[in-house]
């Protein structure tokens, strides 16, 4: 019977293609945040033109939110974006 092989630490392309992974998600995460806001502007604004009366404080109330949420995206997105560089390698030396 073999005995059981060490476990091995990831290679050094992994941890950069990891990285760059976490480095995309946190993009795609920043455009839906983006998506979001823009769906609830134009909602917002087509409230607020074909309803003048009755439509313009929620139409004002969705547009408020759109810029909500596309600040707590873009504030959400530094953060990580900061947290990520802080675990970044060192650049690879290549002899």
């Amino acid at each position: 019977m073999n005995p059981p092989l060490p476990p091995t630490l990831p290679n050094y392309d992994q941890q950069r293609l990891a990285a760059a992974r976490t480095r995309m998600a946190n993009e795609r995460t920043l455009l839906t945040y983006v998506r979001t806001s823009l769906a609830l502007l134009a909602f917002g604004l087509t409230l607020w033109q074909l309803h003048p009366g009755r439509g313009q404080g929620v139409g004002f109330g969705a547009i408020g939110t759109g810029g909500l949420v596309l600040l707590i995206g873009w504030l959400r997105y530094r953060h990580r974006a900061r947290q990520i560089e802080d675990c970044r390698l060192p650049p690879l030396l290549v002899p």
